[in-house]
């Protein structure tokens, strides 16, 4: 594995760095694809690597394919039964599908790649840009114990905590569960600190009394001062917060669980993508909640 040719799929932020730390960690990078072809090119070109006009060349060129897609439609887009797809010539590749899709969708597409001679694992991020150019994500991994076993170098090289949850469609389900918690957590900070700007409150002040008692949160940490500043630079867009908290929203009523506060944060984010702000990053919610700004 540590001389294995590797392709990637999608090379917006995530993976076109996760495509860096592999390059630089001594992988030979043979294929980079895109939707938007413009963006595989100028990383190929970077990388010193090959922008294939199809995905069975990516495929053709790779022993470790890593996907790294948008939704549930373009990862079945990619994984497509008939018409140019990865699963062409797919006999013995790994395909490590990191996007944060429906667990039903992993679960289909790892049926595909059985079923064409290959072997999938669904690597759940749980970390942002930075940490995929450093090779310090946070990943949840399902499928087989063997496939994880076969693909484990790779993985270690682009995390620096590796988690084998289960089999197929498990990591999903948790990776599905962290972002739902994180996007709860994010819109009620943003309607605490909103409140606090509203009664005329230090938020300095008061983001350091948030951090020293049980409105601790991660996100505090994160978003907090982006939040006060408006500074919404994306890491973790609004659009794909809306997404994935609907993950989440259609495994609750699945399964009849009652999930108010999340519904609710998912409507914030809706919101925030009829706007048109959703490409702003899931800090962003605070211009719905903080007194005096343009959206109300």
């Amino acid at each position: 594995m540590s001389r294995a040719r590797i392709g990637v799929v999608g090379t917006g932020r995530m993976g076109a760095n996760m495509a860096r730390r592999l390059k630089d960690q001594g992988y030979p990078v043979t294929a980079v694809f895109d939707a938007f072809p413009t963006l595989a090119q100028d990383l190929a070109a970077e990388l010193g690597s090959t922008a294939p006009a199809t995905l069975a060349e990516v495929t053709a060129s790779a022993d470790v394919i890593l996907t790294v897609v948008t939704d549930d439609e373009a990862m079945r887009g990619i994984f497509a039964a008939e018409g140019d797809s990865l699963l062409t010539g797919a006999t013995g590749k790994i395909f490590l599908n990191c996007a944060t899709v429906s667990p039903a969708v992993h679960e289909e597409i790892d049926a595909a790649c059985q079923a064409a001679g290959a072997t999938a694992l669904e690597a759940c991020m749980a970390s942002s840009i930075t940490q995929a150019r450093q090779g310090t994500l946070y990943l949840m991994v399902g499928g087989s114990e063997e496939t994880f076993a076969k693909a484990e170098p790779v993985l270690k090289d682009l995390a620096s905590s590796l988690r084998h949850v289960g089999g197929t469609g498990q990591a999903a389900k948790v990776k599905a569960l962290v972002n739902m918690v994180m996007n709860i957590n994010t819109a009620g900070l943003a309607e605490g600190l909103g409140l606090g700007a509203a009664l005329g409150l230090d938020l300095s002040m008061l983001k350091e009394v948030f951090s020293q008692t049980g409105a601790n949160s991660r996100v505090l940490e994160t978003d907090g001062d982006d939040m006060i500043a408006r500074e919404h630079d994306c890491y973790f867009s609004a659009a794909h917060a809306c997404k994935d908290s609907g993950i989440a929203n259609a495994l609750a009523a699945e399964t009849g669980v009652n999930t108010p506060l999340s519904l609710a944060t998912e409507a914030q984010y809706h919101r925030m993508v009829e706007l048109g702000l959703g490409e702003l990053d899931k800090s962003g919610v605070a211009e719905l909640t903080f007194p005096g700004r343009t959206v109300h």
